[in-house]
């Protein structure tokens, strides 16, 4: 099957040769089967057509950081939190992960399915073409492989990319808060062999925190999933400088998350070993904290960005890449062009995907937004609106 995409008013990507967001006009697009097979002034006929409006054309976004596993929403703690109460208050009342734990534990795997899916529905319209997605609200055998099947059913019916992580490690549950190390061991000799024989999980993660999961904790996780094939990605110095983007860099990780106070040292090693920071800004916007990731100094030391939702019932309550990139202009110090290659090839770096997602090129997937909108910054700029107009999808034209 052939479509060409006609009346681009601004043709806008990442260029990878040149390092730069680049924009051109009166382009056309030709795409064959599910690959961008010709970009020029007059690309020839084809099957489909389908006419830009004058409309704005980019890479479609790629969320490299997302928990949309989960039953039930968490509202009344906003609530909560809007008469002052901390995050850490209203877990230890009860709330917080483990009030999602419990909800996939009583949810049954078709329940989980039908959520999950309209989820990732949401993120499609939104932009998102390609997604991370994490379990981590199991946090037992059974629940977080239920979890994980959930994911795999609903992302075989959906036409947005998911890419699986395992995520056990995301807090310990109530009745192993005394037994650490325990819950540590069902982890590395039961969870991740059960998670890769039903080959349900691509990447590992790691809650690598202070309080959570120890540097020596995370290290015996990572090592023994790295034994199953499972690739690292972790969860890195939110709260505190814990030490966790030197063992990103230390492990080869594929990104390191949060680093709201990652040290110099850690951002070197993350540097010299090629870690991708993904940074999350909805959390500290939706937790109303004002302790931003220092995205200026990471990208001024030359380490990749990624912009992504850390989408999730408690803590960032966010599907909307445009609002991500409305807060990393407004509080991370970033241009414009910075946050928009962060949510686009920032982010399929930090999935390994860069070199068939995250721009507009020859021979890479075609998955493209058409905008409503005239000049790349309006995306930004309208804060909290969608001016999506049509999406294409791995070379399909998606009902919206």
């Amino acid at each position: 099957m052939s479509l060409k995409i006609t009346n681009i008013g601004k043709l806008v990507t990442y260029n990878p040769s040149s390092g730069k967001v680049e924009e051109s006009t009166k382009q056309e697009i030709f795409i064959s089967d599910d690959r961008i097979a010709k970009i020029g002034n007059d690309v020839g006929d084809a099957e489909n057509v389908v006419n830009a409006g004058d409309g704005l054309v980019t890479p479609g976004f790629v969320d490299s950081h997302t928990h949309p596993v989960f039953a039930e929403v968490r509202s009344e703690e906003f609530a909560l939190r809007a008469e002052g109460k901390s995050y850490q208050e209203i877990a230890a009342d009860g709330g917080g992960i483990l009030s999602t734990v419990r909800g996939v534990c009583h949810a049954s795997e078709d329940e989980l399915v039908e959520k999950v899916f309209t989820r990732l529905e949401k993120f499609l319209a939104l932009g998102t073409t390609t997604l991370e997605a994490k379990s981590g609200y199991g946090l037992s055998v059974k629940d977080e492989l239920k979890s994980l099947r959930a994911l795999k059913r609903a992302s075989q019916r959906s036409e947005v990319d998911v890419v699986p992580t395992f995520l056990g490690a995301h807090d310990f549950p109530a009745e192993y808060r005394d037994r650490r190390d325990e819950y540590i061991s069902l982890i590395c000799e039961e969870m991740i062999q059960a998670v890769t024989a039903e080959n349900l999980a691509e990447y590992c993660d790691v809650f690598c925190e202070k309080g959570w999961f120890d540097l020596e904790q995370s290290r015996r996780i990572f090592e023994t999933a790295a034994d199953h094939g499972l690739q690292p990605r972790l969860h890195a110095d939110e709260f505190e400088d814990s030490g966790a983007a030197s063992l990103a860099a230390e492990l080869g990780a594929a990104s390191a998350d949060h680093l709201m106070h990652v040290s110099d040292e850690g951002l070197a090693k993350m540097k010299e070993a090629g870690v991708v920071a993904t940074l999350l800004p909805g959390t500290t916007f939706f937790l109303g904290k004002s302790k931003y990731a220092p995205a200026r100094k990471i990208l001024d030391s030359g380490i990749t960005v990624a912009l992504a939702t850390d989408y999730n019932p408690g803590s960032s309550f966010i599907q909307s890449m445009p609002l991500i990139m409305s807060l990393a202009c407004l509080h991370l110090d970033m241009t414009v062009e910075e946050v928009f290659t962060a949510a686009t090839f920032g982010g399929a770096s930090a999935l390994q995907r860069q070199d068939t997602v995250g721009s507009i090129e020859v021979g890479k997937q075609a998955d493209l937004v058409i905008w409503d909108v005239q000049e790349l910054s309006e995306i930004a700029y309208r804060v909290g609106e969608s001016r999506v107009q049509l999406i294409i999808k791995s070379g399909n034209l998606v009902s919206l």
